[in-house]
């Protein structure tokens, strides 16, 4: 099979760029028709046209709206699209104009944020503006989020729309942190990769053709997976700017290898998709600015974005790229994948020098990102089956907080690493042996990806096969190894353990499979109050109601143990195959506000104990 590498590569005419005004307006009252800041970003965007151009590659101009207002950014686009078959699209960004905030009267410029009356209104002016410039209405648009009822009003309105940039991946509370607490744009959790966006909530991808949104969706950026998970995303991307924020570069020599060996990580993703793999990159003209940016003087600026892009052109000369606009992207991606295709990534870390990797699995029913530095251990889990509906702006309960929620989330609920009493939330495995226990968290490790023809469903299943862990007891040394199964269309997430060799072939010990979970967006904790646990073996039943009581229940042969998390309209389960099992559920405390899932049961040599973890929407 052929791997094939896409880019989207988009400029955007930013009139008004974000930060800029403050730059070249310095000292002065704020002016943002301020001619030197218009002729300036103009000047940008039409160099960053120029570098795509001399590199042979084709990109997507997203208008602004205040662009749509300037007759020499109308005509680049023209010029550009006649002469090099550039996409003229729309973008929700750059809204800020003297003719935006005269009409609207605020400062407010992220599309998401506004009220329903206003997002429609806003989207039927910018529109309606870009068919008076060019004669037609745009095929492609996008913003840093949007919000599944403005994609749908769009897609209702102008269904000529067939894609979008729709998310930031991991742009939460680490970014907000790390922009001195002022940057309110909560997007956690969703897809890093394209996908097709239901109609209840952009995040969750599409698990058919009822649940559509019209549209294929992009990320804002192609972000590190590890770096970013583990700190700022802003940081970290293919965007050239993004790394010289993040200062991975060298200073004397300006040169930059993590750049490139984050694009070459992206290209490797193919291997585990089907023979495809994509990058964007989405650029406005504050990045360039003539005085710098990120202690980085103009000059290296203007060198990272040509480097970058003959990077780029020279994957393509060798033909090993694909450069398209986002309406062609569309069209690739919706004969490419099915709704159930997962996106999947193995990905290691290029930045710090560690062996650390984590895999990332995403389709309609989940985000999952297993860590080997953890045994495999499951440590963000979102729990897309519900298909949450989540009304972002103002008017609704989430004025900035658009992130899907989590189950599992390991760098805001502590993981399994606690700095005191209680638990944090993850999915593992502990080890007991006569009084001594060890959790898998503790056990490094490195994952091996795979795939098999399902058994019950069409299209494959996913495995993620760990190498072998040596856990020593006090006399006895037990090998087990670890395989994680994602069966398309399933649902549902399969975790074997196998112990494949003991020091004593006559022991036997104890292992309990466990997740502990609750739910929110943030650090901050959510009222557990409405979540019921039970545990049963198809004719008995117990319950436990969460009231922060430390109450635990237990069955022999448990068939099932689950918890309704009526808040994210979740369902979620642990169940297995093994008869002498026994299946628990535990309540947790003011402290530690958690609740957990489990099964314990005794292995002996060559045996093997398989449970999954299962998602569905509470009624």
């Amino acid at each position: 099979m052929e791997n094939k590498f896409i880019v989207n590569i988009i400029h955007r005419p930013e009139m008004v760029p974000e930060y800029a005004e403050k730059v070249t307006g310095h000292g002065k009252e704020e002016d943002i028709g301020r001619k030197a800041l218009l002729t300036e970003s103009l000047d940008i965007f039409r160099t960053q046209q120029a570098i795509a151009h001399k590199n042979g590659l084709k990109t997507t101009i997203q208008m602004t709206y205040a662009s749509l207002f300037n007759d020499e950014a109308v005509e680049l686009a023209k010029a550009d699209h006649e002469k090099y078959g550039d996409e003229i699209a729309l973008s929700l960004l750059g809204l800020p104009c003297k003719e935006f905030r005269e009409k609207y009267k605020t400062k407010d410029f992220c599309i998401w944020m506004f009220s329903m009356e206003d997002k429609k209104s806003i989207v039927d002016d910018v529109f309606g503006k870009f068919y008076d410039r060019f004669g037609f209405y745009p095929e492609s648009t996008g913003s840093y989020y949007m919000d599944a009822d403005l994609i749908n009003y769009i897609k209702e309105k102008y269904p000529m729309v067939k894609c979008a940039v729709a998310t930031c991946w991991e742009e939460g509370p680490k970014a907000y942190h790390t922009c001195n607490n002022s940057w309110y744009t909560f997007m956690d959790g969703g897809p890093w990769a394209p996908w097709i966006p239901s109609r209840q909530n952009v995040h969750a991808p599409a698990a058919n053709e009822a649940e559509d949104s019209g549209i294929v969706a992009i990320p804002h950026l192609s972000r590190d997976l590890i770096a970013c998970y583990d700190g700022n995303g802003s940081n970290f991307g293919t965007h050239p700017q993004n790394v010289l924020r993040s200062m991975s570069y060298d200073s004397k020599t300006w040169e930059y290898p993590y750049l490139y060996n984050l694009i070459d990580q992206y290209r490797d993703l193919a291997r585990y998709n089907n023979g495809y793999a994509y990058n964007m990159m989405f650029v406005g003209p504050g990045w360039m600015n003539k005085m710098g940016r990120w202690e980085a003087p103009y000059e290296l600026l203007l060198k990272s974005y040509e480097d970058g892009m003959a990077y780029y052109g020279q994957l393509k000369k060798e033909g090993k790229l694909d450069d398209m606009t986002m309406a062609e992207f569309a069209g690739y991606y919706r004969q490419k994948k099915t709704y159930t295709e997962p996106e999947c990534a193995l990905w290691r870390d290029i930045l710090y020098g560690s062996d650390k990797q984590l895999f990332w699995y995403c389709d309609p029913f989940m985000r999952v990102c297993a860590n080997m530095d953890q045994g495999g251990a499951i440590v963000d889990l979102r729990p897309y089956a519900a298909k949450l509906e989540w009304p972002v702006g103002i008017g609704t309960k989430h004025i900035t907080d658009a992130s899907y929620p989590f189950l599992i989330q390991e760098k805001y609920r502590a993981g399994y690493f606690t700095h005191y009493a209680g638990e944090g939330t993850v999915r593992s495995a502990k080890l007991t042996y006569q009084g001594e226990e060890v959790d898998l968290c503790l056990c490094r490790t490195k994952a091996h990806f795979s795939e098999e023809k399902s058994d019950s469903q069409e299209g494959k299943t996913r495995i993620l096969t760990l190498d072998p862990v040596d856990i020593e007891f006090y006399d006895l040394t037990v090998k087990l190894q670890t395989k994680l199964y994602f069966e398309e269309g399933s649902s549902a997430v399969k975790i074997e353990r196998t112990i494949l060799e003991m020091s004593r072939p006559d022991a036997e010990v104890e292992i309990n499979e466990y997740m502990t979970a609750c739910y929110g967006t943030t650090e901050y904790s959510e009222d557990m109050s409405n979540i019921t646990l039970t545990c049963t073996d198809g004719a008995d039943s117990k319950e436990i109601r969460y009231a922060y009581k430390c109450r635990e229940e237990q069955m022999e042969g448990a068939a099932e143990v689950t918890a309704v998390v009526p808040e994210i309209e979740t369902r979620v389960s642990l169940t297995c195959e093994k008869k002498e099992a026994t299946g628990y559920i535990k309540e947790g405390y003011a402290f530690s506000p958690m609740f957990t899932l489990g099964y314990t049961t005794k292995l002996k040599d060559k045996e093997v104990f398989a449970t999954w973890l299962n998602l569905a929407k509470a009624d």
